[in-house]
């Protein structure tokens, strides 16, 4: 079976906890399903998600996700084939974007559509080093 990598990014409609809290719950009873893992960097101004698993759940999982009223501006950033998993043991890792991620002003300021995929690649590299297998 193919290994698809997607990462994307979207800005939240009507963020708060409760709706986080929706969004995970949602993520990871469908990814259980779908036989999808990856990471969710999340804040007010923010989402940032790694998708990983079969190309066709992922990019149906992706479709799901553009048309979400909870998401604004959904745009991939990369998605490609790889050999193996970042996250295996994560239906969804969520974390909360930590200092060195892009402040909120150098994202209003377009840091993200200027980042290359590989810069994008290297945030959930450093994640996916700072959680357990």
């Amino acid at each position: 079976m193919a290994l698809m990598q997607l990462i994307y990014r979207s800005q939240p409609f009507g963020f708060d906890d409760a709706m986080l809290n929706g969004i995970l719950l949602q993520a990871r009873r469908n990814n259980a399903r779908d036989g999808l893992t990856g990471a969710l960097i999340v804040r007010a101004d923010l989402y940032l998600q790694l998708l990983e698993g079969p190309d066709a759940a992922v990019n149906d999982a992706y479709a799901r996700i553009a048309r979400d009223n909870r998401h604004l501006g959904v745009t991939r950033i990369t998605a490609s084939p790889v050999h193996e998993r970042m996250f295996p043991a994560w239906t969804m890792r969520d974390d909360p974007a930590q200092s060195w991620l892009w402040t909120a002003a150098e994202v209003a300021d377009g840091a993200l559509d200027r980042a290359s995929p590989a810069a994008v690649i290297a945030v959930f590299e450093r994640l996916a080093q700072s959680v357990p297998a």
